[in-house]
């Protein structure tokens, strides 16, 4: 809340008017107005006597506060991957970190819902953005949270390798931990699981175990890219049956099981292949994964399906596939036709 909103609600919940504490200050109504509408600010000399008479404390009067809590910036992430329009979402995240200069965490994830909202958005100044995004991850680099930085590291390690900067991504991975021989995820599971806590282990292993899923799925896109580098062109296909069939088993969400075929089948140009599976993808990009109906994921927390989000997957693939050279074996005729059929 900001100072004019402070003065405002604690000058109505005691009741005084405008004019009246215009006269406890010995300075002017319109003074008073200006203040709450934000258009100018109460000098330094009057805001010790300003925070009595409202009986508050100046950090409170000021708005201040080093931090946020995990809850605050979960609701603000929330808030922020709601906007559709990526200008109106950069300038809120922008002024929240403002507000929050030292706050990491709040860095940290505002930069990632960006990222992750940029790459879905046409721009034509995405690049101006992209760079700004990039330089929030490098603030949060100095941040004392280990895992808050190395959450940054991550971020960074990505875009330096796709834009060929290998030395300073060695640099960044060289940084980073080996991972802790001490499990204390499962190790906490058990305690929950001795305390007959039994909903909170069920949903902790329940996100372990996606977690885990959804780390053995991009090795599985990665060792199989390695294969079709290497042109051992079976092991791929092999490798792709396997991501399948894990994604089946499983119950991840539909689209994710045509992912690794999608892949091997552009780079190998198999044309007929590729149109096969295109269609179920694109229609599996409009359902719903109703995770809580496994009983893998029974305790999961979840948000409302989205379906403007599955409409801007679903463009997005058709876009790649229109406009992308690696696709340019797939004629327009053909697209059509699997778009009017799925």
């Amino acid at each position: 809340m900001k100072i004019n909103e402070i003065i405002k609600e604690k000058r109505l919940a005691l009741g005084y008017t405008q004019e009246q504490l215009a006269k406890f200050l010995n300075i002017t109504t319109p003074a008073v107005n200006k203040w709450e509408r934000g258009s100018s600010y109460p000098d330094i000399t009057l805001l010790p006597a300003l925070a009595r008479i409202l009986k508050t404390d100046l950090n409170t009067l000021l708005s201040f506060k080093d931090d946020l809590s995990d809850y605050e910036i979960g609701l603000f992430l929330n808030e922020l991957a709601a906007i559709k329009d990526f200008h109106q979402a950069y300038n809120l995240a922008i002024d929240k970190i403002n507000e929050y200069p030292t706050c990491y965490n709040l860095i940290q994830n505002s930069a990632m819902v960006l990222d992750g909202m940029l790459n879905i958005t046409k721009l034509s100044n995405r690049d101006k953005y992209a760079q700004e995004i990039e330089a929030l991850f490098e603030r949060v680099l100095l941040c004392d949270n280990v895992k808050v930085r190395n959450q940054a590291q991550a971020a960074l390690i990505n875009k330096y390798i796709n834009r060929n900067e290998l030395e300073r991504a060695q640099e960044l991975i060289n940084e980073l931990p080996d991972k802790n021989a001490i499990n204390k995820t499962q190790m906490l599971i058990n305690l929950y699981i001795a305390k007959n806590e039994l909903e909170k282990a069920a949903k902790l292993e329940e996100e372990t175990l996606l977690n885990v899923v959804s780390e053995i799925s991009t090795i599985l896109l990665t060792l199989m890219d390695i294969a079709l580098k290497q042109e051992r062109f079976d092991d791929a296909k092999y490798i792709a049956n396997v991501s399948k069939a894990m994604a089946e088993t499983f119950d991840l969400w539909k689209y994710s099981s045509y992912i690794a075929h999608f892949e091997l089948y552009s780079v190998r140009k198999n044309k007929l292949q590729f149109l096969k599976i295109l269609g179920p993808m694109l229609k599996a990009a409009m359902t719903k994964w109703d995770i809580n109906a496994s009983p893998l994921y029974r305790h999961i927390q979840t948000k409302p399906f989205d379906s403007n989000f599955a409409d801007e997957m679903r463009g997005l693939l058709i876009d790649a596939v229109k406009e992308d050279k690696e696709f340019d074996f797939v004629e327009n005729k053909e697209l059509e036709k699997i778009l009017k059929e799925s």
